[in-house]
């Protein structure tokens, strides 16, 4: 009887030939096109939540004109900062450098310098950028679950070899391909896990601030905090070239420590800001001097405009206190009717 070879179950990677086609003289790389979806993506998810809050519509764009392209360079500078023999190694090469089709931004450089941009948008449009900030954290969440199929298309950044099922097979002539790795070893997919796990993210931050009406920064924080608690395991996993720090004796990837270091800040300014806001009431969406135009205010609070269902229906107070001042009136003037007239009150006028 004749023996057959078991093979096992992998996820394959896309033909080079995948990575990148032509349209006329353009050239579209893959890459690119995941990272433009997931901008895509977060942009529509943000202006959604944007209206919700009863903020200015065209405001969140104005400000996306500034954070998104300040949100790529610090990405790339980040990367190269990070991983730098590729530009300025022994065989590096600098005019790479603002090649990002080819793959490589990071996320807390674009994060960082992002911030920037989003602040110089919400400075000019009057608006807090903590509140841009809580709006955004999802979709921006949203944006890396997607962003990461780049690296499948690249065929890069992926873990070290599996048994798994669900092992990530490598191209063998790729560059990416580790030396000395037989071929048809499987690699840890670490694009999917990480985009899985912002995926579950996005879910769990749009569930608790639907809950706790989470505001002043501190949707923004839980998304840091939930991101860098899987950014660690799975940078981990990581095999390809990286800048290693050791600290207390213990080394590893510059993106380990600095996801570990995030992680504990998110968590200590979540904390910080929730007790904070027991105390105090519902900040302002809006920076001191601005409001919000009162036909985005539905009837409501220029600074604490509803966006869910349950405060859409709770009753108005200004119309409560209409109806209050109506029935007062009323009583007066029943009042009034029933008081004994005087004499030369029931005769007529002179």
């Amino acid at each position: 009887m004749p023996m057959s070879l078991a093979v096992p179950a992998a996820i394959p990677s896309p033909p080079a030939e995948f990575s990148s086609f032509s349209l006329g003289p353009l050239t579209i790389h893959a890459y690119a096109l995941c990272i433009l979806a997931g901008i895509i993506l977060a942009l529509w998810m943000t202006s959604v939540r944007w209206k919700r809050r009863g903020l200015p519509p065209d405001s969140v764009w104005d400000i996306a004109i500034w954070a998104i392209p300040f949100g790529i360079i610090g990405g790339r500078l980040y990367h190269v900062i990070s991983s730098p023999d590729a530009y300025f190694g022994p065989n590096g090469n600098l005019a790479l450098i603002p090649q990002i089709w080819l793959g490589g931004l990071g996320i807390w450089g674009a994060i960082a310098l992002g911030a920037v941009g989003a602040w110089i948008g919400c400075r000019r449009a009057g608006i807090k950028l903590s509140t841009f900030a809580d709006v955004a954290a999802p979709g921006v969440l949203l944006a890396q679950a997607v962003g990461r199929w780049g690296n499948w298309f690249n065929q890069e950044l992926f873990g070290g070899p599996t048994d798994a099922p669900w092992g990530l097979a490598i191209d063998p002539n790729n560059t990416n391909f580790p030396d000395g790795a037989a071929p048809g070893t499987l690699f840890h997919p670490t694009f999917l896990y990480e985009s899985l796990w912002n995926l579950a993210g996005v879910a769990l931050l749009l569930v608790l601030d639907r809950r706790f009406r989470l505001r002043g920064g501190r949707l923004f924080w839980l998304y840091a905090a939930i991101y860098t608690a899987g950014r660690v395991w799975i940078e981990m996993l990581r095999i390809d070239d990286a800048e290693m720090i050791t600290i207390l004796g213990i080394t590893q990837r510059l993106n380990v420590w600095t996801s570990i270091l995030i992680l504990l800040v998110s968590i200590g300014m979540f904390i910080y800001l929730s007790v904070r806001a027991r105390n105090q009431p519902e900040p302002s969406l809006m920076l001191p001097g601005h409001t919000l135009p009162e036909s985005e205010t539905a009837g409501g609070s220029n600074n604490s405009p509803v966006d869910n269902k349950s405060e859409t229906d709770s009753p108005n107070v200004n119309s409560g206190s209409q109806t209050h001042d109506t029935r007062a009136t009323v009583a007066e003037t029943k009042n009034e009717a029933a008081k004994p007239q005087r004499p030369e009150d029931s005769g007529p006028a002179n």
